[in-house]
């Protein structure tokens, strides 16, 4: 009885000595208890310079002509809803304003 208890712990010594040598031969983790880790997701390369290197920079935000140009349609956007009544209202008469002078 004894002699196969000791047997049994010796072929697991042996097993857990052989798996460890593996790991650490070929550059692998060792995981006995099969939890989850991140190891798979941190092995890869990273590929956000090689991503952001696809896109030019964005013209938008250097050239002051752009933005320039977006400012003046959006000033006559807005002036043409005031012309039209659907403009943003003047400070204290929106309808926050509305419900509160209603309640007093």
């Amino acid at each position: 009885m004894s002699s196969s208890s000791l047997r049994s712990m010796l072929t697991q010594a042996a097993v857990i000595g052989v798996s460890e040598a593996r790991a650490r031969i070929f550059g692998h983790v060792l995981n006995p208890t099969g939890q989850r880790s991140a190891h798979k997701i941190l092995r890869k390369k990273f590929i956000g310079e090689k991503v952001a290197s696809w896109y030019p920079n964005d013209i938008q935000k250097e050239d002051p002509s752009v933005v320039a140009r977006k400012e003046q349609e959006r000033l006559s956007k807005l002036e043409m809803l005031k012309r039209r009544g659907k403009g943003p209202p003047k400070k204290g008469h929106g309808k926050r304003a509305a419900k509160r002078k209603k309640d007093k």
